[in-house]
């Protein structure tokens, strides 16, 4: 790209691997279904990148105010919904960076609510949080769509269970349809 000597940056149009396909049941456990069911499109990395931009377009019609709203008390905020699927997200990346390069020591489980409690998201912006979902899903992207073929079907024990790395791709992307269908739904 020229944009390092002062130049306008020259984009290039982003080539997507070609097709994945979607898991197979015995590639997660069951519970996890109720995400990877969520997405039918074969293109996970497409899925991924478009999923970023229908995202980011229905955060920018929520406000610095409205982002502390909760639907019930004892709920998360809006902001601590998207910090979550920020971390999960994270993490589930990790676990296929694990398995697809290789590595076979079990990962442990992660506990959301733990996580969430140790985040303090309502004391971050709100304009941080939705940079700071841009910038995971930004690198997810190249994550998935820079991994090798014979990678996608690799495996691994994380919670004492196994994945692969196909299965956690469709994991982030359903986990974070699931949570934005959560703000629609209970919040907006």
């Amino acid at each position: 790209m020229a944009g390092r000597e002062g130049n306008t940056p020259e984009f290039r149009k982003i080539e997507f691997p070609a097709v994945i396909g979607i898991p197979e049941r015995t590639e997660a456990p069951p519970y996890y279904f109720k995400y990877i069911d969520r997405i039918s499109n074969g293109q996970i990395v497409e899925e991924l990148a478009s999923q970023r931009q229908e995202a980011l377009e229905f955060f920018s019609t929520i406000s610095e105010e409205k982002s502390l709203h909760r639907y019930a008390p004892d709920n998360w905020s809006i902001r601590q919904v998207v910090n979550h699927v920020n971390d999960t997200e994270r993490v589930f990346v990790y676990r296929a960076l694990w398995f697809a390069r290789g590595f076979d020591t079990p990962l442990p489980s992660y506990d959301e609510k733990v996580a969430s409690s140790m985040a303090r998201a309502d004391e971050v912006p709100w304009n941080r949080t939705v940079e700071e979902f841009d910038d995971v899903r930004r690198a997810t992207v190249d994550f998935f769509r820079n991994l090798p073929a014979d990678s996608w079907m690799r495996t691994g024990i994380a919670s004492d269970n196994p994945f692969t790395v196909r299965a956690l791709a469709y994991i982030v992307a359903g986990h974070a349809a699931h949570h934005m269908a959560i703000l629609r739904e209970r919040y907006l």
